[in-house]
């Protein structure tokens, strides 16, 4: 996408995010500016519930409430809270489980003592009476150290459903920290992890891959002429053809609003075309009709770009190229896939005339 594109839907969002501050009589405070900016953009689903959810049952959004809609979903530090709780949690477990191992260690070594005790003595006993003393004194050791062990067996069970349950809760964290909540895919931070990982493995290893860069054509028409809640089942319904078009070891994100990036290990220009294809043709197939009125209306569809990793490149490099592929898709007249060699190609046409 070129900055032109760019700067036209960011100031789009941007001047929606300042007409809901005037809408709802809000201070333009630059965390109020952030909340109504990712509203508008769509980045945040749960937040757009929220926000959704109390304008149908107030009317609007108050400061106070939009303060803590920004805690709940936008405040930085949510996440490390969240991520400390469970540390703070996963440390008491440990904790416990320490002390538990520590007490059966203490209750072994005293049978182990009581054994040994046991046994000098019963090597020079010779009355029935006494014998039968330290025989009955040894079962109650034993049956001691049984439910000791059994006490112990039981706290380990536990503590390992809990530490299971705290490694869940941390892959959730996990994974809502690398995906877009909207689509499903993963996010813009997962992307630039992901690259960065399969440059690194190409330098190295010697398999290339691909980059696909998708848009959504005139999204933002569409966003204003139909709302927010539409646009987001348009995004939706794009993540579910790039989803059902590309392989298990594909990485497909969310890059921007309504801009798609798609990592295809190993693959090849002919293959990542053939992909870009099968994508595009899927979403032009879906008819959309609105669900609230029945209306319909009419069919989406997006322009793909497409790059080959080259051994010199970096991620800015590679990216840049598949935007200007994307670029040249949009410019051509939408609803094309457009790689690198069709650019090259252009060039030497246009050198030869």
């Amino acid at each position: 996408m070129s900055d032109s594109d760019d700067h036209q839907r960011t100031i789009g969002y941007g001047a929606s995010a300042l007409n809901y501050i005037k809408k709802n009589m809000l201070p333009a405070y630059p965390r109020c500016y952030e909340l109504w900016y990712t509203y508008s953009a769509g980045y945040n689903q749960g937040l757009n519930r929220a926000i959704n959810e109390a304008i149908k049952s107030e009317g609007r959004v108050s400061t106070d409430e939009m303060l803590t809609l920004y805690g709940r979903f936008l405040s930085p530090i949510r996440l490390g809270d969240r991520l400390d709780e469970v540390g703070t949690k996963v440390s008491k477990e440990v904790e416990e489980l320490v002390d538990s191992l520590k007490l059966s260690a203490d209750a072994t070594s005293d049978y182990g003592a009581a054994l040994e005790q046991a046994s000098e003595k019963i090597k020079s006993v010779a009355d029935p009476k006494k014998l039968q003393t330290y025989v009955t004194h040894l079962v109650k050791s034993t049956q001691s150290a049984v439910v000791s062990n059994r006490k112990l067996e039981s706290q380990l069970l536990e503590s390992k459903k809990h530490i299971e349950n705290l490694q869940s809760s941390l892959e959730a964290i996990r994974y809502e920290s690398l995906t877009d909540e909207l689509t499903t895919l993963s996010n813009r931070k997962h992307f630039e992890n992901s690259i960065e990982r399969s440059i690194e493995q190409a330098k190295t290893g010697g398999n290339g891959f691909a980059l696909l860069m998708t848009d959504i054509d005139h999204f933002k028409k569409f966003n204003d002429t139909y709302g927010h809640q539409t646009g987001d089942q348009v995004l939706r319904l794009v993540a579910l053809a790039v989803k059902q078009n590309i392989k298990a070891k594909d990485i497909a994100c969310r890059y921007g609003g309504e801009e798609f990036a798609i990592i295809l290990p190993q693959e090849n220009l002919d293959a990542a075309a053939e992909i870009s294809e099968r994508i595009r043709v899927a979403v032009m197939s879906k008819e959309l009709v609105k669900r609230s009125t029945g209306e319909n209306l009419g069919r989406v569809s997006i322009s793909v770009g497409i790059a080959i990793y080259r051994n010199t490149d970096n991620v800015h490099s590679i990216v840049s190229r598949a935007d200007e592929a994307l670029y040249a898709a949009k410019n051509a007249g939408r609803n094309l896939v457009k790689s690198e060699k069709d650019l090259a190609d252009a060039e030497d046409q246009v050198d030869v005339a």
